[in-house]
Formats: structure tokens, C-alpha cells, sequence
């Protein structure tokens, strides 16, 4: 039996949807603080935040890209968590030039994070109604089947930048590249939430409220109704009385009085 070359590669398996789904949720369990004050013009502050962040994470993406083959494989899930840690930053930063940190929580998190990954996780969560996004607060549980659906379009992504691995200088450029650009995604994302109000709702207020009806009136009985005629006809009645009374009263000339 012919023995397996030592030249050909083995073959990896890519990162499993698991770990990274627990890696997200032990990420956005802690939101970073920002050091950025509020800003007068956010929206050029934001920019400029979110091109520096970009270039850290082409720097980053592309430095970790570099290690050939196998050892290629193994950098994924740390090059994963070293790309939300500075996009994380840079969310937290951006609510801060907004003066908005404060409305910056786990779901506001996930929202710019990975809306652009998986949108579709999102899709009983988050709702834009005109200006506003309602978030609805996330249970663990729900955060968890968030992370899962993200973690597989995460996974499905990391076996094509797993291929490039084993092209050190040419892969770690196409690496560096999508850092780049899913940076700028991200800002994109957190640049459109700080820039509209936010609204924050519990899962029991998911579910619309039903509008109080006033009850419906009863109709009046016939006797009543019959009542309610007699006493509209006499006051009318007796108004009409004294209305001509009052009148004939004005008409009537005052009389002189008798001399002596």
C-alpha cells in the first residue's frame, strides 16, 4: 500500500459554530467604555473613528493571515475575537461622539456587530418605525439563539478565509481587505442607530396593547324614552312661557303717574 505524501496538507476542520457562539455572547456580555467626549459634529467624528478602527483591523486581520497552512487554521477564532474587540471599541466610541453611550447595551451591540452578517437574526427583535428602532430586551436564551444563527453564517465564512491560509502573503491581503470593509459595515450600522432614537422594550411589551374600548351604551327603554319626551317638552315648554312673558312685559309702555 502506497504511503500518503508528507507534502500534501492535511485538512483542517474549520472552527465550529459553537465556539464561536459562545464567543460572542462572553463578548457582548461586557460593553467597552469609551474615553471620546460628545462631539458637536458626531458625524465627522464618527468617521474618522470608524477609518481608523478599519485600518486597525486590515493591520490586525492581515498580521494574523500571515502563519501558513495549519498553523493559518488555528488564528481563526483569534482573529475573530481581535476584530470585534476593535470593532466593539469603535461602536462604543461612535455612541459616545452621538452622546448616546448610555443606550448602549448588549442588544445595541449585537445589532452593529452582526446585522450585516445575519440580518435575518434580527428580524423579531429590532423594528424601525420611522425615525426610531425598537429594540425588545433579550433573555440569555434569546441572546443565545441570536449568537448560534450568527456563529453559522460566521463559521460558513471562515472556511473560505481558512483556504487563504495557505497562500501566506496573498491570503493575508484578501484577509486584510474584508477586515477593512466589514468594519466599515459595522460603523455604517452604528453611525444609523446613534443618529436615530432608540427605544427599549421589554418581551411582554413585544406583544401590542389592546386599545381600551368605551362600553358600548345602552339603549334606553321605551318608558324612559317616553319620560325623557314629556320632561324635554315641559321645560321646553315653560322656557317658551316665560320667553313671552318677558316680552310682553318689554312691549308694554310704563304708565304715567296720577297727578293731583
Amino acid at each position: 500500500m502506497a504511503k500518503h505524501s508528507e507534502q500534501v496538507p492535511a485538512v483542517i476542520a474549520p472552527v465550529e459554530h459553537n465556539r464561536v457562539t459562545q464567543a460572542i455572547l462572553d463578548f457582548v456580555s461586557r460593553v467597552p467604555d469609551s474615553k471620546v467626549g460628545s462631539s458637536k459634529d458626531p458625524a465627522t467624528e464618527a468617521r474618522r473613528l470608524a477609518q481608523r478602527a478599519a485600518q486597525r483591523a486590515a493591520l490586525t486581520a492581515g498580521s494574523l493571515a500571515l502563519p501558513p497552512g495549519p498553523l493559518g487554521w488555528l488564528t481563526l477564532l483569534p482573529e475573530l475575537i481581535a476584530i470585534w474587540k476593535i470593532q466593539g471599541q469603535m461602536v462604543s466610541d461612535i455612541a459616545a461622539a452621538y452622546g448616546r453611550n448610555h443606550t448602549l447595551g448588549r442588544e445595541q451591540m449585537l445589532w452593529c456587530l452582526f446585522r450585516h452578517t445575519a440580518a435575518q437574526a434580527f428580524r423579531d427583535l429590532v423594528v424601525q418605525m420611522g425615525d426610531r428602532l425598537v429594540f425588545r430586551r433579550m433573555s440569555y436564551t434569546v441572546a443565545q439563539r441570536v449568537a448560534k444563527q450568527v456563529g453559522v453564517k460566521l463559521t460558513q465564512r471562515t472556511v473560505s478565509e481558512g483556504l487563504s491560509r495557505w497562500l501566506p502573503v496573498i491570503g493575508a491581503l484578501g484577509v486584510g481587505a474584508y477586515a477593512y470593509y466589514d468594519t466599515g459595515q459595522v460603523a455604517s450600522t452604528a453611525i444609523a442607530l446613534f443618529s436615530s432614537d432608540i427605544v427599549m422594550t421589554d418581551e411582554s411589551d413585544a406583544v401590542a396593547k389592546e386599545t381600551v374600548k368605551p362600553a358600548p351604551r345602552k339603549k334606553a327603554s321605551p318608558v324612559r324614552r317616553a319620560m325623557d319626551k314629556l320632561v324635554d317638552k315641559a321645560t321646553t315648554g315653560a322656557a317658551r312661557k316665560v320667553a313671552s312673558a318677558a316680552r310682553k312685559a318689554a312691549s308694554r309702555k310704563p304708565r304715567k303717574p296720577k297727578t293731583d
